[in-house]
């Protein structure tokens, strides 16, 4: 008797399809590849402008999360589960945000971000175990990425955090399944010029979704004033040189005065504008920030 089942759970799924183009991509012209390969991201572009309003439920749960002291779970597999560890890994040097604040939970481990780990994704028990391990709780937010929508570890730990009452985010290619979380970002991005390589469009759309919850879930938290991420931390010589024009820009001053204010503020950019602007004390500065929430727009107007 034949173990192979008649089934296939992936087959209907939109990101295993096969595009009409590619029938015969291997005898393609390459200028002709390309070409096919920018219509289909631009398509992509187009599929995530029509998600834009579950992309600013999700940015709301983000920051409500963030704002009550809980924290942001970026939960996947594959390219899906990279795109999460690298959006995690960019919050803290941009927003000021902690690692424990917004962290990654990948399927096979760290080493998988590096080495790929495919049978990883089959595990449904891993992303329970995983979130289970940082001690998940219900003002904590989940944001599962699968770009086929049914990847079992990132599945086990949606279902886990709605166990747990944590809020819930899907970003998917996939169908937009219900009950599977309580915001489900799906822009329909149709199949791949390599049928099932969803690092591609499915990937480029999964990155500018994540691009758009985490910026506008920074700017509900005053993290962002104007075109500046004022929470800025301070680590490189280029973020240095960031700092301190935007403080030259900001308090109005030149950039040997925005060092010295800079070096007063601890190199905390709202102090050191707020300072520079408004002619404050450090003490005076930050008591003013903290009564506004470090709202630096309201602390200025």
């Amino acid at each position: 008797m034949s173990l192979v089942s008649n089934y296939s759970q992936w087959e209907k799924l939109p990101t295993e399809a096969v595009h009409a183009f590619s029938r015969n991509l291997d005898r393609a012209s390459e200028s002709s590849i390309l070409d096919a390969m920018a219509k289909e991201d631009h398509g992509a572009v187009e599929a995530v402008r029509g998600e834009a309003a579950r992309i600013r439920k999700g940015a709301s749960k983000l920051a409500s999360a963030l704002s009550a002291g809980g924290r942001v779970f970026y939960v996947g597999a594959g390219t899906s589960g990279r795109l999460g560890v690298l959006e995690a890994a960019e919050c803290p040097p941009t927003f000021g945000t902690s690692p424990r604040e917004i962290d990654a939970i990948m399927a096979g481990g760290d080493e998988a971000v590096f080495h790929s780990k495919e049978d990883a994704e089959d595990d449904v028990s891993g992303g329970r175990k995983a979130l289970r391990a940082r001690r998940l709780s219900k003002k904590d937010v989940v944001v599962g990425i699968s770009a086929s929508s049914v990847t079992p570890f990132v599945a086990g730990a949606l279902l886990y955090a709605r166990e747990r009452a944590a809020a819930t985010v899907l970003v998917t290619c996939g169908p937009r399944r219900r009950g599977v979380a309580d915001v489900v970002v799906a822009p329909a991005v149709g199949p791949e010029l390599l049928a099932g390589s969803t690092r591609m469009k499915a990937g480029t759309a999964t990155k500018l979704v994540l691009n758009q919850m985490t910026l506008l879930a920074m700017i509900r938290l005053n993290k962002v004033y104007g075109p500046y991420m004022v929470d800025v931390k301070t680590t490189s010589a280029k973020l240095r040189d960031r700092a301190l024009r935007m403080v030259v820009a900001l308090a109005d001053v030149d950039r040997e005065r925005a060092a010295a204010l800079m070096a007063e503020a601890g190199n905390h950019v709202k102090t050191a504008v707020v300072m520079g602007r408004l002619d404050l004390s450090r003490s005076e500065a930050m008591r003013r920030l903290e009564e506004a929430s470090f709202d630096l727009r309201r602390v200025l107007k």
